[in-house]
């Protein structure tokens, strides 16, 4: 996904270049705004945990762009090519070296794990979507 803070700083087409170059197939993509709600509910797995409402605001601050893509050994490839989530710590030429502002504020997410993939997708892309 492609979180509010590159949204807003016209990185798009710059990020899924970068993943199209690293052979990743583009599925499916949407642009959504998350309510709060939904937002806290995307991110459940963080419930409890101090940042949580600062990352619920920040999710909701803008449009978003949830990206489904395709590619061997996916969800370890997207990971190298997004970097840490601090962007201090990313590698150079990592998305989020890159791209990133902060901690929190820092571009794109991807699936840790092929259980979270199935989620998320179903969450942006499934038939009971709230967010289309």
């Amino acid at each position: 996904m492609i979180k509010p803070d590159a949204v807003e700083k016209h990185k798009v087409g710059v990020i899924l270049a970068e993943a199209e170059r690293a052979g990743f197939e583009i599925l499916d993509l949407r642009l959504v705004r998350l309510a709060p709600r939904d937002a806290r509910l995307f991110y459940a797995v963080h419930e409890g945990k101090p940042f949580l409402e600062e990352l619920v605001q920040f999710m909701s601050s803008g449009p978003a762009i949830p990206c489904r893509v395709r590619r061997e050994n996916a969800i370890q490839a997207l990971r190298d090519l997004i970097g840490a989530t601090d962007p201090k710590e990313a590698k150079p030429g990592t998305i989020r070296a890159r791209f990133a502002e902060s901690k929190g504020r820092n571009a794109v997410h991807a699936s840790d794990s092929p259980e979270s993939a199935r989620a998320e997708i179903e969450f942006f892309f499934g038939d009971g979507s709230a967010r289309r």
